[in-house]
């Protein structure tokens, strides 16, 4: 935890109050926290702070801000991915989320088992967020979409996410383009499900505007091929 997210309600009065049972833990237990030190505080959707401990009891720690810090630049990408399995989807959140992904859309497609779509997890996705947030110190959630139809997707929705100055790259590793290294743009970036898309949906995507790119001959796990594509694409930002 990196920094300390609260909600705006927690922050109506002169002093914020952190009033979480993980939070509170992870303070005492691991920061071994005492009256004067100072912790970085988000406010969820708002803007950071450095401030000042003023009070701990067992049930708050009572906190005031003494300056305002910048929030982290998201990266201008909407990432796209089939939907995985569960305990998957739970570190695919975690990184993107701290990486900076600014949207994230989970899809359907052929080889996404239907079962996915009625994990709990899928219902936990926003604490999976706010531990991605407070790993990398920023405040501003993405924004999540889900899609359970493959097709009404790529024909409707995916042409308009796209523009000359915003392509899309679907990650495929049978085709001969390279995908693109340090881009000045924004982009989609597309990541198929275990054992890939079929052959139907790369077409369906390159038909609807995507580019199909290579990572290399190699075949990477779903959580591997993000982190390894958003470094290489905003490798200068």
């Amino acid at each position: 935890m990196n920094i300390v997210l609260l909600d705006p309600r927690q922050t109506e009065s002169e002093l914020w109050s952190i009033s979480s049972k993980r939070q509170l833990e992870h303070l005492r237990q691991h920061v071994d926290v005492q009256v004067g030190d100072t912790l970085k505080v988000g406010i969820r959707e708002g803007k950071r702070y450095l401030t000042q401990i003023v009070e701990i009891t067992d049930q708050v720690i009572r906190i005031q801000s003494i300056q305002e810090e910048s929030v982290p630049k998201k990266l201008p990408v909407t990432l796209i991915v089939a939907l995985p399995r569960p305990k998957v989807l739970r570190r695919l959140i975690m990184d993107a989320v701290t990486i900076g992904v600014e949207k994230i859309i989970l899809l359907h497609s052929y080889r996404v088992e239907k079962s996915y779509w009625q994990s709990p997890f899928l219902q936990q996705l926003d604490q999976y967020i706010t531990l991605g947030l407070e790993q990398a110190g920023d405040t501003i959630a993405p924004k999540i979409e889900l899609y359970k139809r493959f097709k009404p997707f790529v024909e409707d929705v995916l042409p308009t996410l796209i523009s000359e100055n915003y392509p899309a790259y679907v990650a495929h590793p049978y085709v001969d383009a390279k995908m693109p290294y340090a881009i000045e743009h924004g982009c989609s970036v597309i990541i198929g499900p275990e054992g890939g898309f079929i052959p139907y949906e790369i077409d369906l995507l390159i038909k609807n505007g995507c580019q199909g790119v290579s990572l290399g001959n190699r075949i990477l796990r779903t959580e591997t091929a993000i982190s390894y594509v958003l470094g290489r694409l905003f490798s200068a930002s």
